[in-house]
């Protein structure tokens, strides 16, 4: 029998006038409050119903839970229920992602925590690594003990064709809005599921449970056009500039331990693309590369694969524990 868990959602107001989800989860049987709280940071055009729910295993949120963590997740700006509160409420870009969104909700997390920890450990899904990245950059000396990045891309080494295409153009990119990318996707799902092929950049559907495939795209949210515009300069460039301050060559200066999750067949995130904040990084790295030809891993799989516990969640877990301090009594 699952533990029960305690999960509360709150809203932070921020300095330019977003109000942000956020989420605690806790197992009261489980926790221990000499370890770090850990804030997931969630990715493009994502909110963070996946890190809460897997289709057929344990989700990211409790595995982490039932190891004695405090874990926070939230929402960035219109993502999930955040929400602008005023007609003058700030931009949404990388920059503010990284600039205002995470810093507040650092400060946050730290100032309500219920463990005795002065500092935390960021945890980044996707962009949301990137735009972890971008924030320890951008804030020096902030009170994070250590990151994890999940299929996280920084310096573009290498581009998928169809993310490439996508991205093209930063002023098309710009311009197109998407309304309705959910229902559009669960629309299209039996025609995309009868050809796996047309989605292994993408996902591997023989190692996630179908049946409940549709409950997985509850966290697809629409992409905004001023971030696809900010990924297609990027792209452009290759290395992540955020105000002014290129992110890849300043990660050299950061010395806090770093742990690279990627999968081996990602289509999203190339390995080099991801491997490439473990070579610029000042500090300790750890990679750890998910998958192999026979039970191979795509982006989707890091959060949703059926084994995804025993070969991604854990294996985080036994990192962080290895890794960062516990609060003495």
């Amino acid at each position: 029998m699952l533990a029960p868990l305690s999960i509360t959602e709150q809203y932070l107001r921020t300095h330019d006038d977003w109000s942000l989800e956020l989420r605690r989860t806790v197992s009261s049987e489980h926790f221990d409050s000499a370890r770090a709280p850990l804030l997931i940071v969630p990715g493009y055009g994502m909110n963070n119903f996946i890190f809460g729910y897997h289709p057929r295993g344990t989700s990211m949120e409790r595995c982490l839970a039932e190891a004695g963590f405090e874990v926070w997740s939230f929402n960035l700006r219109a993502q999930g229920g955040s929400r602008a509160m005023g007609p003058n409420a700030g931009p949404v870009t990388l920059h503010a992602y990284a600039a205002v969104d995470v810093p507040a909700l650092v400060e946050h997390v730290l100032a309500t925590t219920r463990t005795r920890s002065p500092t935390l450990t960021l945890v980044g899904a996707s962009l949301g690594g990137s735009v972890a990245y971008a924030y320890l950059s951008l804030h020096p000396g902030v009170p994070v003990n250590g990151l994890v990045t999940m299929g996280s891309p920084l310096r573009w080494e290498e581009v998928h064709p169809l993310v490439k295409l996508a991205f093209a153009s930063p002023a098309l990119a710009g311009a197109v809005t998407v309304k309705g990318a959910r229902a559009m996707l669960r629309r299209s799902l039996p025609a995309l599921l009868k050809a796996p092929a047309l989605l292994s950049f993408y996902m591997n559907t023989a190692t996630i449970d179908l049946q409940h495939i549709g409950e997985v795209t509850r966290t697809v949210e629409d992409p905004h056009p001023s971030i696809n515009r900010d990924i297609a300069h990027w792209i452009k460039n290759r290395d992540l500039v955020v105000d002014g301050v290129n992110v890849t060559q300043s990660l050299g200066r950061l010395t806090l331990p770093l742990m690279v999750v990627l999968s081996n067949r990602d289509g999203i995130v190339p390995e080099a693309t991801a491997m490439s904040a473990a070579r610029a990084w000042g500090g300790t790295v750890d990679v750890l590369r998910v998958g192999d030809e026979r039970n191979w891993y795509a982006h989707a799989n890091l959060f949703i694969a059926n084994d995804a516990r025993e070969v991604v969640f854990n294996p985080m877990i036994a990192w962080i524990s290895r890794n960062l301090p516990r609060i003495s009594d």
